[in-house]
């Protein structure tokens, strides 16, 4: 009886990872799942980081960058970030302001949220460590991207009614902040009149130009029972192959980024991470050590 609440825990648990951003805090599992309680020394070193992230922005000479966070701790997956938006230098929320998607735990539903570059650091799970992604779009690229994802009614038409953390990336029943995202780069850059089945035309437009997010291994049958019973998450959009596979097909940013690499050439890519003696910046489209650890190639910024 032990061993079977033990992993019935540890099961709900590995499903809430799945989330990628929500607006409130519920409960101790934290499905719907807002910053991590942090103290003002790292309130202060995650401010001073996303100031270094917004200087990076401003010395690119870009105007549009898909950022990506490390949020809820995916790392049991091997997974760094689980949260993406688009920023945009002119935001009318302010400059490098992140449009994305959050669920709202108060309404149960999804919706779209103009952030600020500290805020949009400041949502993860671990205030001691922090990663962000920075994937800088050459002029032609984002010419597309910056007015569509400005259009209120357009960003809206791309948004479902109803939210799953772990949506599946071909399905219009369900979405998640990471596949809003997707699905904005796929209508503007095809680009798509915008219609009401403007979701399902950019999934279709994503399949044919090889978008194919890597599986997330679940690893338990149990997840897959009791999924149904967990808020936020669903699984009657996943093939049954994949079911018994036990893995969810997902839209995550590294899928995003690699799409947006194969797609966009002249695209670059930032990565930055801090601790709670610096920060690390790190240019180039391989993957940062863990640990905050510097490359030799790394600029080191020592918090004073």
């Amino acid at each position: 009886m032990i061993h079977a609440a033990r992993d019935f825990a540890c099961a709900v648990a590995t499903l809430a990872a799945l989330t990628c951003n929500a607006a409130s805090p519920l409960a101790s599992l934290r499905l719907c799942d807002g910053a991590a309680a942090s103290t003002v020394q790292q309130q202060d070193r995650m401010l001073r980081f996303a100031a270094l992230a917004q200087r990076e922005l401003d010395a690119s000479g870009d105007t549009v960058a898909v950022v990506s966070r490390n949020g809820t701790d995916l790392s049991r997956f091997g997974i760094r970030y689980s949260h993406a938006g688009v920023s945009l230098k002119a935001n009318r929320n302010g400059p490098w302001s992140v449009r994305q998607l959050y669920y709202a735990c108060d309404e149960r539903r999804p919706r779209l949220f103009d952030q600020g570059l500290p805020g949009f650091v400041l949502g993860t799970d671990n205030p001691a460590t922090g990663y962000l992604s920075i994937v800088l779009l050459p002029a032609d690229a984002a010419a597309r991207i910056e007015p569509a994802a400005l259009d209120d009614r357009r960003a809206l038409r791309l948004l479902a009614s109803t939210y799953s953390a772990n949506a599946h990336p071909f399905s219009v029943r369900y979405q998640n902040c990471n596949q809003w995202l997707i699905e904005l780069l796929a209508a503007a850059w095809a680009p798509l009149e915008d219609t009401v089945d403007l979701r399902a035309r950019a999934q279709q437009w994503l399949a044919e130009n090889r978008y194919d997010p890597a599986p997330v291994q679940v690893g338990s049958h149990l997840l897959m029972f009791i999924a149904p019973f967990v808020p936020m998450i669903h699984v009657d959009d996943h093939p049954t192959a994949d079911q018994f596979a036990l893995h969810f097909r997902t839209s995550l940013p590294d899928s995003i980024e690699t799409f947006v690499h194969e797609r966009v050439p002249g695209a670059r890519r930032v990565e930055m991470c801090h601790d709670a003696q610096r920060v690390v910046v790190h240019h180039g489209w391989d993957r940062m050590a863990d640990g905050c650890t510097p490359g030799p190639a790394d600029t080191v910024i020592d918090f004073d």
